[in-house]
């Protein structure tokens, strides 16, 4: 069923759901292209003005606070250094942690203004913005991104310092000998390094001014390096990869390591392979577990990241939305403007979904007030196109189901009115002395009696079966049973018509058909169609009851899916025209409804209920002159027979010996 309901559904394009969703993004598209409009014209004054600012100044002030916490563990004492930085600037200059909690503020007012919602910049000593940081080489790696004045442990205590000077000051008097100039530069951790002006290391390698106490660690520094040594290694270790020995420039795999701490490296587990035998992979690896350990060894000696805020003296750190007259204009106007598209829109798309709805809600009154609905139109393949057809086949279905009931009605008024007519006339007769209450009188008596109750049993039949209350009491039954049954009763009626009846027994060896039914109603249905075939077969003719199993398995047993009982006669036949309507109530092809030439219309109504409370179905089969061909199908297993909510409850069946010779007609 589902797939069905989905290859019935319109396509996309013709829904009703396709069309809304069409309008929807239309105004939806509409609402943004306005909004996007509003907002590059508010918000162009602001861009310009905060691109305008003075870049110089902003990271100047970074730079200043980035240094500060490259070299103190901690913010306290860093108010000084943020009010000298606003006083320089002429701007206000906040720290706060980055859970927002104040560190320092240039603002001098005992309740300074609210902090914009983000903040200008971080100041990170090892996670460096390097758009606004000068301390980084903005040539190397980017992952690099640890300010260079972060030393932490390798921050060279004053005799270091004073030693390496010494060095440093000698081999500048010895390249000055020899006609090279250079100058001593000190580092942020205190070390101090050659630098030649005219950048040519060459020169000074051909010369013997280098000393090796400039080129080797202090032991400050060698217990640093070794610390951030293990560091690294653990972390190559967790990746399953080889130790590295770091140099003082935290480069590895160099052959100028000194020897002390060769010997040192070799009695670790993992020592570093050579550097041929080094991939790329296990490069890259090392330059990630370095910078790793690097932060981490750093992380206690520089200060914790906290949020700066940059802004104007007033407190703002971004310009503000003007509404002025033009810009409260542009707001309105744009609302104008999509209000009117959203109303346009909707008024179009409601008009048309509303007109088809009205005409039905009028054809549904008129329908309900007893008037002729004419049919609604439909006026395209769609949702409430497919309502309407549906609509106008309800209202057709309706007119039909109100023929039939006006039909019946007459048809249940015609029935009963015979005999209770002759009944009455029959009692007058008496009453007035006009007929003696004999034998002969009380048997006619009797006859209308008992097609009167023919007539009121089978009609209760036919409204239980409606209603859902034709109980059934089913069991396994041989079919060959039944119809012997049936064919017992009906014997002695079909040799008073001069008509052949027979119900052979199954042949081939087969095993006769079981199934799983009641066998009271059963009988009923049969003989219905037996008592119609011997009353439209004339004298000489044939009327042949059997059973086979449908579905049959290999080893010849004639008990299958499906159970078929025929009953075949050589009668009159039935019209082409007059074959879909056999299983009518009340219908008869003789409109007169003259009871010589059939029965009250009820027979084969009823058989087609019995057939489906089992879960079987009925089909009739006719060639006019020749005969007809009655079919019963029925479930043969207990599972595909009705469930046992409709086997419940008193059997109010009527047995094939008192079959009514009207309980089914046909032409």
């Amino acid at each position: 069923m589902p797939r069905d309901r989905r290859r019935n559904r319109p396509p996309l394009r013709k829904s009703l759901f396709g069309r809304l969703l069409t309008v929807s993004v239309l105004v939806a598209a509409c609402s943004v292209a306005a909004t996007a409009w509003l907002a590059v014209q508010t918000t162009s004054g602001a861009i310009k003005q905060e691109q305008g600012q003075n870049l110089t100044a902003d990271a100047r002030i970074y730079n200043t606070l980035l240094g500060y916490a490259a070299g103190h563990p901690t913010w306290e004492g860093v108010d000084s250094t943020v009010r000298d930085l606003a006083r320089q600037s002429g701007r206000r200059i906040a720290l706060t942690t980055e859970q927002r909690r104040p560190l320092a503020d240039s603002a001098s007012r005992p309740a300074p203004p609210a902090l914009p919602p983000q903040a200008s910049a971080i100041v990170d000593p090892l996670s460096v913005d390097t758009a606004l940081s000068r301390t980084v080489d903005r040539s190397g790696d980017a992952a690099d991104r640890v300010d260079p004045r972060a030393v932490g442990p390798f921050r060279l205590p004053a005799a270091e310092r004073k030693a390496l000077q010494r060095a440093a000051d000698r081999s500048a008097v010895c390249l000055s000998r020899v006609g090279i100039a250079a100058d001593v530069v000190t580092g942020p951790s205190g070390r101090p390094r050659m630098q030649i002006v005219g950048n040519d290391p060459d020169r000074v390698q051909n010369t013997r001014c280098t000393t090796e106490e400039l080129d080797s660690p202090t032991a400050t520094e060698q217990k640093a390096l070794d610390a951030l040594n293990q560091l690294a290694d653990a972390c190559l270790k967790r990746q399953d990869r080889p130790g590295v020995q770091l140099n003082l420039d935290l480069s590895w795999g160099d052959d100028s390591v000194p020897q002390a701490a060769v010997k040192a490296r070799a009695a670790t587990p993992t020592p570093e392979p050579p550097p041929s035998l080094r991939t790329d992979e296990d490069d890259r690896a090392t330059a990630s577990c370095v910078d790793t350990a690097r932060r981490e060894q750093l992380s206690s000696y520089v200060a914790s990241p906290a949020l700066l805020f940059i802004g104007d003296e007033d407190g703002t750190t971004v310009p503000g939305f003007d509404l002025s007259p033009a810009n409260t204009a542009k707001i309105a106007g744009a609302a104008a403007l999509v209000l009117a598209l959203t109303v346009g829109a909707t008024m179009l798309a409601g008009s048309r979904l509303a007109r088809p709805l009205h005409a039905l809600t009028g054809a549904a009154q008129r329908m309900r007030d007893g008037e002729d609905s004419e049919p609604v139109l439909v006026t395209g393949d769609n949702e409430i196109g497919r309502l309407a057809a549906a609509f106008n086949d309800m209202a057709d279905h309706r007119a039909r189901l109100e023929a039939q009931r006006k039909d019946m009605v007459s048809d249940v008024a015609h029935e009963l009115r015979t005999p209770l007519s002759n009944i009455r006339g029959w009692l007058e007769a008496a009453q007035d002395g006009l007929a003696e209450p004999d034998p002969a009188f009380i048997a006619s008596l009797h006859t209308e009696a008992v097609q009167l109750q023919h007539i009121i049993d089978d009609l209760q039949d036919l409204a239980a079966a409606d209603a859902g209350a034709l109980r059934l009491h089913p069991e396994q039954v041989r079919v060959e049973d039944v119809l012997a049954q049936v064919a017992a009763a009906h014997q002695a009626g079909a040799e008073t018509a001069g008509v052949a009846l027979s119900a052979p027994p199954a042949g081939d060896g087969a095993r006769s058909p079981v199934l799983w039914a009641d066998p009271v109603r059963l009988r009923q249905a049969v003989g219905n169609l037996v008592s119609n075939a011997v009353r439209h077969t004339p004298p000489g003719g044939r009327v042949t009851v059997r059973a086979y199993g449908a579905g049959a398995v290999a080893d010849g047993a004639a008990a299958g899916r499906e159970v078929v009982i025929e009953v075949a006669d050589t009668g009159s036949g039935i019209s082409a025209e007059n074959l879909p309507h056999v299983f009518d109530r009340f219908w008869r092809a003789e409109k007169s409804r003259n009871r010589r030439t059939g029965g009250s219309g009820l027979g084969l109504a009823i058989v087609r209920k019995l057939v489906e409370a089992h879960g079987g179905s009925v089909s009739a089969a006719s060639v006019e002159g020749q005969g007809s061909v009655f079919t019963l199908r029925l479930p043969a297993n207990a599972a595909d027979a009705p469930g046992p909510a409709s086997a419940e409850g008193p059997t109010s069946a009527v047995g094939p010996a008192d079959e009514s010779p009207g309980a089914a007609d046909r032409a």
